[in-house]
């Protein structure tokens, strides 16, 4: 188990995480920092490359699976992509394995789209989150955690029951759990993680305690397009780790169950408003702000395992509250140990030939790209010819996410 500083440790007067590989990885992204340099809106085509370690390069290894069906199928597919990968025993036997599952919604009841379960569109679907805890426990870790700041004042076990997922099911695997993220939870105290030098918004982030009571995180994602963001994918996804209580609209309230729109700042962004957030204004939009925090937020809490769920998801946007919306069927799983280099590969898997694109291109048509601020922290690389494909290819893959 990793010391549990977060209970009676400081860094800067606050509580830190000094798990033994969550300090590694900082350690190596603090040393190619320096590289990084300033980010700007327009980013040059090699800022980012040169700043990737060769850790993060040697994780460059992304596999798409062909997967057209939820159940049975699912987890076979993620087996094999696992397989691919060489496995996944030695990074989590004996460990606990957190998970953050993409359970999206602004506060309103899971809905249907397109006459289908909200885990066939827009939300993580239960049975790739049972096929995943199966296969964890299966290659022997001590448990598994799922996670998500998610704005009900309730359990999380009743959130993802709401969602469509089989608890009992879960629950019967082994020693599965179950944390809303929103606040406090079960954790005495906030989790200050660092972002290693060169963060673009923020010098730390203070999170619920599972972030850092933790030896892996896996980041279980789905295959969809955002307004703001371009594309949801494994880092975006970590968006919905910060707790509603110090980064949501109701901040400084235990109690708070309202998202994070200030987080949003769609007019001028003030860092003084959030835990960790760096001092002055910022006069832009939220194609600026939001990009930043997710690379900001990767860096402060690695991803050690990136999943995202092709099998069937939908275009557009990320939630039934962003149309207009198409249901898609790329019958992919895409599984990497690297988030910038497996959403780079699933970014491609949805038609947009340059996941490095520049601002105005799409997917990134209004916003910054998150990969490539992902890049200039050195957290990895979103350059195609650089990373190791495995199992289908690309062209094989393709399954066209424009309109």
């Amino acid at each position: 188990m990793p010391l549990r500083c977060f209970e009676g440790g400081t860094l800067n007067g606050g509580p830190m995480d000094c798990s033994r590989r969550h300090m590694l990885r900082l350690g190596t992204l603090a040393a190619v920092a320096p590289l990084a340099g300033a980010c700007s809106r327009r980013e040059s085509s090699d800022a980012g490359a040169r700043a990737i370690s060769a850790s993060a390069l040697a994780g460059a290894r992304v596999a798409v699976v062909t997967c057209i069906s939820y159940g049975r199928e699912a987890m076979e597919a993620l087996g094999k992509g696992f397989d691919l990968l060489g496995g996944v025993g030695r990074l989590v036997r004996g460990k606990t394995v957190t998970v953050k599952a993409n359970l999206t919604t602004p506060s309103s009841p899971f809905v249907s789209l397109f006459d289908r379960p909200p885990g066939e569109t827009y939300v993580t679907h239960g049975d790739t989150a049972a096929a995943l805890a199966a296969i964890l426990l299966r290659e022997g870790a001590q448990r598994v955690r799922f996670v998500e700041s998610s704005p009900f004042n309730r359990p999380l076990e009743e959130v993802v029951a709401a969602a469509g997922w089989d608890v009992k099911a879960l629950v019967g695997l082994g020693r599965v759990e179950f944390e809303n993220t929103r606040n406090l939870g079960s954790g005495k105290s906030y989790a200050r993680l660092p972002v290693p030098p060169g963060g673009h918004l923020f010098e730390h982030f203070e999170l619920n305690h599972s972030y850092a009571d933790t030896d892996v995180f896996v980041s279980l994602a789905k295959l969809k397009n955002h307004k703001t963001a371009g594309v949801t994918l494994s880092m975006k996804n970590l968006f919905g780790i910060t707790p509603n209580s110090l980064y949501g609209d109701e901040a400084a309230r235990e109690d708070a169950v309202r998202g994070r729109g200030r987080m949003h700042a769609r007019s001028v962004w003030d860092g003084r408003r959030f835990p960790g957030g760096k001092q002055g204004f910022l006069p832009h939009g939220a194609g600026y702000h939001v990009p930043r925090v997710v690379a900001d937020l990767c860096a402060a809490r690695p991803v050690d395992l990136a999943i995202v769920d092709g099998i069937t998801a939908m275009a557009g946007g990320e939630g039934p509250w962003t149309p207009p919306l198409r249901f898609t069927e790329p019958g992919v799983l895409i599984v990497g140990l690297n988030p910038v280099s497996t959403d780079a590969v699933a970014t491609a898997v949805m038609g947009y030939s340059n996941p490095r694109a520049s601002t105005g291109t799409p997917p990134f048509e209004n916003c910054d790209n998150h990969l490539l601020l992902a890049e200039q922290l050195g957290i990895g690389t979103a350059d195609l010819s650089r990373i190791e494909l495995l199992g289908s290819t690309v062209e094989q893959s393709r399954y066209s996410y424009a309109w």
